[in-house]
């Protein structure tokens, strides 16, 4: 009767993981930041390179004329203004894509280029400038701030790729509003025309409601949404209560078999890539890093090994473990692992639907997460500066992360070690029970 309860609780919380997981928006958004962090990842790289290993005052300008490496540099830099520089519009239009495959509309061009527009039009072309020896700033206008399409608009475009392609795909299939053409006319013809009152009725929309708040609250739409939803969600998802709530809920669904991207993936990433923008940007500038928490600190601290900080169990299970067959999973386990790649030792153990391994599952990255919060905090370590494919190998990517601060490495180490000692009483019980439950069978 106990375990039967026990599967009814396990089965409910199942069924609301996999609703929650398969919200239309929420989906859309995770499938989007998917699509966009092959070139989040290749500004980390430039990062690495540009300031780390071609940085004038370092030890490669003992060997290379620093005069070179500035003009080598300039490379990377065109790198950085072909992706971080336009971080929001890649955005929308990633958010857009995948809102028409959700939606399940095939014009999917059409809507990518209806949202990139509307972000133009609400965006304000103009800023100031600070002319040399000016005493006043003077404004600029028929330029787009990059402010605005780089990492600080990027909840803009979400917002923008979100509302304008579901506005557009309601209208586009609204057959009233399509323009019927005969003839023999060529199919991407036909299809411009079908859309044609839908495009100028979705952006002529977009720009009227931008006049009106400008009209309103003497503000852009930019400076709106950061004052209201922005700026508040920003200081509740990545301070480091929210941060650990949030990371926390999303190890317990993969713990009931829903990936921890369902959650960390639509609620965290946009916050977390926007903070590790600006740290990289930051850094590039040689300013203050304004951020602790974001995208490959998560990565760098709380996925070594796979989510759940997973190498430290294969550890525990080669050191410790008594069973056979649970040391043959952590062989198959272990390759996979050094790249943190969790599944095969999560579903094979299993992990999930296992309590015994559900809790250090879960604590496992509070502790590591914690840990070098305040490390960085202390300056005991670097801020994460540098985005990193969260594949690189656990110690390579504390130090890489940081741009070169072996200490960050040594800190993993530390937490590795540790983090075995978390799952160990839960290792135990769990073999404990799977020996009762096989001598339970065989009778």
């Amino acid at each position: 009767m106990e375990k039967t309860k026990k599967d009814v609780i396990f089965e409910k919380f199942g069924l609301v993981a996999t609703k929650i997981g398969n919200q239309i928006h929420l989906r859309t958004l995770r499938d989007a930041f998917a699509t966009f962090m092959p070139f989040m990842m290749l500004a980390g790289f430039v990062t690495l390179i540009n300031y780390v290993i071609l940085e004038p005052t370092g030890f490669m300008g003992k060997i290379i004329h620093p005069d070179t490496l500035v003009k080598v540099q300039e490379i990377g830099v065109s790198i950085a203004n072909g992706t971080l520089s336009i971080t929001t519009l890649l955005v929308v239009a990633a958010v857009s894509y995948h809102m028409c495959v959700s939606r399940n509309y095939t014009n999917q061009i059409a809507a990518v280029l209806v949202a990139i527009s509307t972000f133009v039009v609400l965006t304000p072309m103009k800023t100031m400038f600070m002319p040399e020896n000016a005493s006043k700033a003077i404004e600029v206008t028929g330029v787009i701030p990059v402010t605005h399409t780089g990492a600080s608009g990027m909840f803009v475009g979400i917002f923008v790729g979100l509302l304008t392609t579901e506005l557009f795909i309601k209208l586009s299939t609204n057959e009233k509003l399509q323009i019927k053409l005969s003839g023999n006319i060529p199919p991407a013809v036909l299809k411009s025309f079908n859309v044609l009152i839908p495009i100028m009725i979705t952006i002529t929309s977009f720009a009227i409601l931008s006049f009106i708040i400008n009209q309103l609250f003497n503000m852009d739409v930019n400076g709106l949404i950061t004052k209201l939803i922005t700026g508040p969600l920003s200081q509740v998802t990545t301070g480091l209560p929210g941060f650990l709530l949030i990371t926390s809920v999303a190890n317990l669904f993969f713990g009931f078999g829903i990936h921890q991207a369902v959650i960390s993936g639509s609620l965290l990433d946009p916050f977390l890539i926007q903070n590790m923008q600006e740290n990289m940007a930051a850094y590039a500038n040689k300013t203050e890093i304004p951020h602790i928490i974001n995208m490959a600190f998560k990565d760098t601290f709380a996925v070594m090994g796979g989510s759940g900080n997973t190498i430290a169990l294969l550890i525990a299970i080669f050191i410790f473990s008594r069973r056979k067959d649970y040391k043959d999973f952590a062989k198959l386990s272990v390759a996979p692992a050094i790249f943190n790649i969790s599944e095969p030792i999560i579903f094979g153990l299993p992990i999930v639907f296992n309590i015994s391994l559900i809790i250090p599952f879960v604590l496992a990255p509070i502790f590591s997460l914690t840990v070098a919060y305040f490390a960085t905090a202390a300056g005991l370590i670097n801020h994460v500066v540098v985005q990193i494919p969260w594949t690189t190998p656990p110690v390579i990517s504390g130090f890489l992360a940081t741009g070169g601060d072996w200490r960050a490495a040594v800190l993993q180490i530390a937490i590795i070690i540790v983090s075995v000692f978390i799952y160990l009483p839960f290792l135990r019980v769990d073999e404990r029970v799977t020996a009762s439950m096989a001598l339970k069978n065989d009778n």
